[in-house]
């Protein structure tokens, strides 16, 4: 089989559990312990793709949200071949800055690379604010397919990450 390595980029507002889905991809632990991600911390985890006949290490880099998105993280996303938007679902505002990182994508140049949309903390039902026709509209708009995760519980973890390798992996350029 195959090996091919490829970078992917978190994307999302602060503390709506980028860091805490990554640790759950890739190390199957959660942590209650808030840190804020400063800049960009890179992690990587290998992902057979059978159907494709490829294993595919993903060097997964994990974005600092908020404001100064635009002046960050645009230097950060040269050479990704795909993104995981998150939002977070006891959090309406996040869902609409879901569409500021996709415009901003689009204004680099990096409108057409592949995303998955994760809308992360699903174990928090009791205090959701974001109904799922809100999901599939932003989805919808943007062209991705998305999932419920919780990086606490590990709901959707694995199911958004490795949907985003096979759209990478469908890609006539990947191979």
């Amino acid at each position: 089989m195959k090996t091919i390595q490829k970078k992917i980029c978190l994307l999302g507002d602060f503390s709506v559990g980028k860091s805490s889905l990554v640790r759950q991809f890739v190390e199957g632990e959660f942590s209650d312990d808030y840190m804020s991600t400063i800049g960009v911390k890179i992690s990587r985890k290998p992902v057979d793709l059978p159907e494709h006949q490829v294993k595919m290490n993903l060097l997964i880099w994990d974005l600092a949200g908020g404001d100064d998105y635009s002046k960050v993280t645009s230097g950060y996303l040269a050479g990704a071949t795909g993104v995981v938007m998150v939002c977070d679902v006891t959090r309406k505002s996040t869902l609409s800055m879901v569409k500021v990182y996709s415009n901003q994508l689009n204004k680099i140049g990096k409108a057409n690379l592949p995303a998955v949309l994760l809308v992360n903390k699903f174990d928090l039902q009791n205090i959701r604010e974001i109904e799922d026709e809100q999901i599939e509209n932003i989805a919808a708009e943007l062209q991705c397919p998305w999932y419920f995760s919780s990086a606490k519980t590990g709901e959707g973890v694995e199911a958004g990450f490795a949907s985003l390798a096979n759209l990478i992996s469908s890609q006539k350029n990947t191979k």
